[in-house]
Parts: structure tokens; C-alpha cells; sequence
């Protein structure tokens, strides 16, 4: 039988998101795979949807899709567009900037970003 093995990030530090006036501790760096995104629940019942791109570099923006209302970003694929690293809802395929949250097909569409701080 062939066992799996699974690449995680380097570096055994946390994961803080910005929350209101504090930094909330959501998760152990070496636990995020880099292109995959995890879904985080907040305090306040909200959501946040946190990705590690290959390079390392840690983003969190909000879990709603803003088109469909489902909690799914963190599901969605991830990508760059002219040099800015993004993710495509799983369900429209709609592309949201991960550093600033502005969706790349609807200028009048986006999601909350929240300041990262990864040890």
C-alpha cells in the first residue's frame, strides 16, 4: 500500500488575522498548503478565507461569494492575472483580488480583506 505524502508551508509560526482591534490566532503556518485555502470562523460568526500562495505569501479575505451568497471562496482555485494573485469562486468562477479584494470581472463587486501577520 503507497502512502501520501503532503507538502506544507515551511516555518512552525501562526497565522494572526486584524479583528476589530486585535489579532486573532487562527491557525499554525506549517498547516497551510500552499495553493489551497482553508475557511476560518470568526468570533463574530463571520468568515474569513485564508490561502498561501507557492511563494509563501499568506492572504485572508472574506468566505461570501458576493454573487451566489454561499460561504466558498476558500474553495476556490487560485491564480495570478497580470502579475496579482487571485481566486476564482468555485461556483461562478468570478476572480477576487487577494490583496485587495476588488473582483477582476465586476468592477463594482468585492469581498473584505483582512490584514495578515504569518511568523
Amino acid at each position: 500500500m503507497a502512502t501520501a505524502t503532503i507538502t506544507t508551508a515551511r516555518g512552525t509560526g501562526s497565522v494572526r488575522l486584524a479583528h476589530g482591534e486585535d489579532w486573532l490566532t487562527v491557525c499554525e503556518r506549517g498547516l497551510l498548503i500552499p495553493g489551497r485555502g482553508v475557511a476560518v470562523l470568526l468570533p463574530d460568526g463571520d468568515q474569513a478565507a485564508v490561502f498561501m500562495d507557492r511563494s509563501g505569501q499568506v492572504y485572508a479575505i472574506g468566505n461570501r461569494d458576493p454573487f451566489t451568497g454561499a460561504y466558498v471562496l476558500s474553495r476556490g482555485l487560485l491564480g495570478s492575472a497580470g502579475g496579482r494573485p487571485f481566486v476564482a469562486s468555485p461556483l461562478l468562477k468570478q476572480r477576487f483580488d487577494l490583496a485587495t479584494g476588488a473582483c477582476l470581472d465586476d468592477e463594482e463587486v468585492s469581498v473584505p480583506v483582512f490584514a495578515v501577520r504569518a511568523d
